[in-house]
Parts: structure tokens; C-alpha cells; sequence
């Protein structure tokens, strides 16, 4: 069992990537509600489509859900207009299917640079834990590696598209359950560290020691 010094569980936030997708999202969060785990899903526009009724189940069962731009395009290349189309077109998508509410950006690849920061609406959410599971969609790899790195206040990076990827998410939710981890959102995981969040700026981990 893994304990912080504090004597409480260490948290870390699941986070997902490029969905939705019916198929893969939806045993996702089949198994997510199993476990009474949390997580964040980034979702790309022009995915949204179809898909309305899944993201609400997303959001009825407490996932945090944000953006990923429309078309999964590196934003540092686009003027202020086309900045605009690509997240404020996910944002009014998001705001037709589950109403007011925070969505914050997760930019495509992790880039971004000081036009991104100033348009940014939103806190910039990254990641510390990558496993790269689009490279070689391993199950195994990918757990042992999530698994091997994760540590309190991580925020993990994986990708609701692939089937390799929601099956080593749910096996990483288990083993780490088991060694005394706590699975919250992005959101949860600012709020239980004290971190009021602020748009355009960049959060990558929150541990309690930071």
C-alpha cells in the first residue's frame, strides 16, 4: 500500500484523449462505473456528433469532461480566428448537450505557446504520465508502464479510441486501487490541492509536496 507522509491515500487523475467513440467510451465507461472511478475526457469535436447521448452518461456519472479542439489541431498554428472556430466550436457543442459549465483545453500534443496561453479561456490541462499508448496499442506495456511511474498528484495521459488502451486503463485502475491510490478528476484533484484554477495556465501534476 502506498500512503503519503500525511497518512492519506496518494490521488492521481485518469485522463483521456480524442474520443468519443461509441464502442471503445462506451465499455470504458461501463468498467469506470464498476469501480466508482472517476476520470477526464478530452473530447475532439467532430466526434461529438452521434455521440450526445454518451456524453451525458460521461457527465451524469461525475467524469469531467473538457476539450480537445475540433479537429485535433495543433493550435500554436492558428491565427486568433481559427483559435476561436476550433475550441469555441467544441465548447458550443458541449453547452447544447450538457449545458453551462467548465471545459477546459486540453491542447492537441501537449504544444502550446503564448497566443495559446492569452486565448485560452480556460486552464491549460497537460499531463506527467504518458505511455504513449497510440504507439504500439500493448496492453501489457502500457500498464506496466502507467503503473511502474505513477506517484501522488499525477496526472495520466491514455486514449478512449483504442481497445488495447481501455483495457489497460481498467487494469491499471485495478492495480493501483489495490497498492491504496485514489482515482479523482483534473477538477477534484486542483480542489483537494488547494489550487484555484486559472485560465492560461499550464497544470501538468499537482502532488501534495509541490
Amino acid at each position: 500500500m502506498v500512503v503519503l507522509p500525511d497518512g492519506r491515500a496518494p490521488l492521481v487523475a485518469l485522463t483521456f484523449d480524442d474520443g468519443p467513440r461509441p464502442d471503445t467510451t462506451g465499455r470504458l465507461l461501463e468498467g469506470l462505473a464498476l469501480r466508482e472511478v472517476p476520470a477526464t475526457f478530452f473530447l475532439v469535436g467532430e466526434r461529438i456528433g452521434g455521440s450526445e447521448a454518451l456524453i451525458q452518461e460521461m457527465a451524469a456519472a461525475g467524469h469531467q469532461v473538457g476539450i480537445h479542439t475540433y479537429d485535433h489541431t495543433m493550435v500554436t498554428k492558428l491565427t486568433r480566428a481559427e483559435f476561436d472556430q476550433q475550441v469555441e466550436r467544441t465548447r458550443a457543442l458541449l453547452l447544447q448537450i450538457l449545458g453551462p459549465g467548465e471545459y477546459w483545453l486540453r491542447p492537441p500534443y501537449g504544444i502550446v505557446d503564448d497566443s495559446v496561453v492569452r486565448w485560452a479561456d480556460s486552464p491549460l490541462v497537460l499531463w506527467s504520465v504518458d505511455p504513449e499508448d497510440w504507439n504500439d496499442h500493448s496492453t501489457a506495456r502500457i500498464v506496466s508502464d502507467v503503473v511502474g511511474r505513477a506517484k501522488d498528484g499525477d496526472i495520466i495521459l491514455l486514449h478512449d479510441i483504442y481497445h488495447s488502451s481501455v483495457d489497460a486503463a481498467l487494469r491499471i485502475v485495478d492495480l493501483l486501487l489495490d497498492r491504496g491510490f485514489c482515482f479523482v478528476t483534473v477538477e477534484q484533484l486542483m480542489e483537494l490541492r488547494g489550487v484555484e484554477p486559472e485560465a492560461g495556465v499550464l497544470y501538468t501534476s499537482l502532488p501534495v509536496d509541490r
